[in-house]
């Protein structure tokens, strides 16, 4: 599943389309992806003014300015599994560099341009084509007021922003005092820090010298917190810098595949010699509420 590097990656590419144009026509090609898709939803989002995207957690969100009959809503994003978009610039009908995915021709609806896992297109004004495929389903798209986002179902439980300044040592201490789960299971939490994924917490975990089996209490001290703290900041910056990690379904907003995965320190990395000088030790994969997780048993205590 994206993470937080891979989302905000999807969303600076959808920025530039999408902010300050107006959605002329969307088109709704099924009721529903993951959950139903909202009442009225095509009717709702035709001829609405974007004023700008943001993104919380792993969602983007997509601001529309109010018009006559409709107030400031906020069109929330989550890409699932597979979600993806492609940007076809006026005039084209077909992928081409600058893009995210499109289906090969043989893949598209025949007379119609699309294909079997094109859900939602959006027409802009300018003529540019933002088409949503998901073959899987699993990500899904709400329609929220604007001054009811913060407590909607979505967002009211996430806790703060890894790269936002409400993370801190002292944030993320409070937020594990008394926890007897393990570390790692702790910080995938949304509630604890919001948009972490396994990729990055094992990265993040290896790199602050933190086992994931230790319990999450016993990382609340200040010295523990504040080193995971930058090391979380740091992981995530240098993936959004370097476009997201390339895992199966994702793809970069310029067509290229991100990269930030061959500098991976542990994640999938099973067997291998531990990438830190002098250490010699191989780098272990355990299993943790189902989800694998790599590191190294010298180094991470």
């Amino acid at each position: 599943m994206p993470e937080l590097p891979e989302v905000e990656t999807v969303r600076r590419g959808l920025a530039p389309a999408m902010e300050g144009r107006v959605i002329a026509r969307l088109t709704q090609r099924r009721p529903d992806l993951r959950f139903a898709l909202p009442e009225g939803f095509a009717a709702r989002l035709t001829g609405r003014h974007v004023s700008h995207l943001t993104r919380r957690a792993k969602y983007i969100l997509v601001h529309l300015d109010p018009r006559k009959d409709d107030p400031a809503e906020v069109l929330l994003m989550h890409l699932g599994m597979s979600g993806r978009f492609t940007i076809l610039p006026p005039g084209s009908d077909a992928a081409s560099p600058g893009v995210f995915h499109h289906p090969a021709p043989a893949e598209r609806t025949e007379g119609a341009g699309f294909g079997p896992h094109d859900h939602i297109v959006f027409d802009m004004e300018d003529g540019t084509r933002i088409v949503y495929s998901d073959h899987r389903r699993f990500g899904y798209m709400d329609l929220i007021a604007e001054d009811a986002l913060e407590e909607s179902p979505h967002l009211a439980a996430l806790g703060p922003e890894p790269l936002g300044n409400e993370f801190s040592a002292k944030t993320l201490s409070e937020k594990l005092k008394g926890k007897r789960t393990p570390i790692k299971s702790a910080l995938l939490d949304q509630r604890v820090v919001a948009g972490l994924g396994n990729i990055y917490v094992c990265e993040a975990l290896f790199r602050a010298g933190i086992s994931p089996r230790r319990l999450a209490m016993n990382v609340a001290g200040p010295q523990r917190s504040e080193k995971l703290v930058r090391t979380i900041r740091d992981v995530l910056t240098e993936a959004i810098a370097a476009g997201g990690s390339t895992l199966r379904d994702y793809a970069h907003t310029d067509g290229e595949l991100g990269y930030f995965q061959h500098s991976f320190s542990v994640y999938d990395r099973e067997g291998e010699v531990c990438s830190n000088p002098g250490c010699g030790a191989t780098v272990k994969r355990i299993v943790q509420s189902g989800r694998s997780t790599f590191f190294c048993p010298r180094c991470q205590k």
